[in-house]
């Protein structure tokens, strides 16, 4: 029995020493201020969002990322602000992370059919862990837990940091490629003594938008009278870890249908484990301002039927701000062909 216990712990430690890498979200555009802060302000007028997700609902470390975001277009000085709030846990650990983000991002017109984008975002971190969770060594008997308070001692339960992140984005009336630097500074997170810093995190994203009719070409047409095929690609790695997600996008209307997969199968994670994940499909609406979506993580990998895969909602609502509202500017590439999930 005492063996077991150490086992549990010591898997404790390992889904810690994971929780490292940042949070995801499967609905990658739904988030585009966490995806890329070069995304702020790449509306119209403004924009409020929100995703939640829970990851492995059937394992008792369940992940759960909750994320708020908000920006605004000023058009006059071709930049975009945002602010951005996630917060993560798994519930095993007790270790949770509060991330509070401002963005900036400027908008340069490279010729009359393409843009550049550049963003930056300064972010303060809070982190905790509630040691009451765990059971060590000097809590164990032969028989198990002793009931017993442990002698261990820890350093701190929480720690705060400054975080540096930047992005770009080239796009066209069709098609998009941007690239993103999380945690630039690589802070220092560790909870002991010692140097524990957060790996930088790197991720390429690029799509090209195909229309179906006539009347979905025009760059003024309401998203709700759309109908396209979006084919996208989101590459990340993060210090000994990276991942691939590739799929499609439909929009017909006022709904949206997509699927992708996440993976890297070129690349085993280790010799004779597939580097499959999971595919994700997603169901969507759009209408007046307003998009809602819900996807589903299916596993794939040899975790598959043991985890639940994960469930995620989006919710994001674009409105304009002020006077002006939706004021046409001539020449201005007035939206990214990127999807909205």
């Amino acid at each position: 029995m005492k063996k077991i216990y150490v086992l549990l712990w010591a898997l404790l430690l390992l889904v810690k020493t994971a929780r490292a890498q940042d949070p995801q979200y499967s609905q990658f555009y739904a988030a585009p201020l966490y995806l890329n802060p070069a995304f702020a302000g790449t509306t119209d007028d403004s924009r409020v969002m929100f995703n939640h997700r829970i990851q492995w609902p059937k394992l008792d470390a369940v992940f759960t990322t909750s994320g708020f975001g908000v920006d605004h277009n000023f058009e006059r000085y071709n930049s975009g602000v945002g602010l951005l709030v996630t917060n993560d846990q798994i519930s095993a650990s007790g270790l949770k992370s509060l991330d509070l983000g401002a963005q900036y991002s400027y908008n340069l017109k490279l010729s009359q059919k393409t843009a550049f984008r550049a963003g930056f975002q300064l972010s303060y971190v809070n982190r905790s862990i509630d040691y009451s969770r765990f059971v060590f060594n000097d809590q164990l008997s032969e028989w198990g837990p002793n009931g017993r308070l442990t002698t261990e001692v820890f350093d701190a339960s929480a720690v705060s940091f400054a975080d540096i992140s930047s992005g770009g984005l080239f796009y066209g009336e069709r098609w998009w490629f941007g690239f993103a630097a999380h945690h630039v500074n690589r802070p220092g997170q560790s909870f002991m003594k010692g140097e524990s810093r957060l790996p930088m995190k790197g991720s390429l994203h690029t799509g090209y938008k195909f229309y179906i009719d006539k009347l979905s070409r025009t760059k003024d047409i309401e998203k709700e009278r759309e109908k396209s095929v979006t084919l996208c690609a989101n590459y990340k790695a993060q210090g000994e870890f990276d991942q691939l997600e590739v799929g499609m996008y439909t929009n017909y209307n006022v709904f949206v249908l997509g699927g992708w997969y996440r993976g890297l199968p070129i690349k085993p994670y280790k010799q004779g484990l597939s580097n499959h994940e999971s595919i994700v499909v997603l169901t969507g609406f759009r209408y007046k301002g307003l998009n809602m979506g819900y996807s589903h993580d299916l596993t794939i990998s040899q975790l598959a039927g043991a985890t639940g895969g994960a469930h995620e909602i989006s919710i994001a609502y674009d409105f304009p701000l002020g006077k002006q509202g939706k004021k046409k500017v001539a020449g201005r590439i007035r939206r990214l062909p990127c999807p909205q999930f």
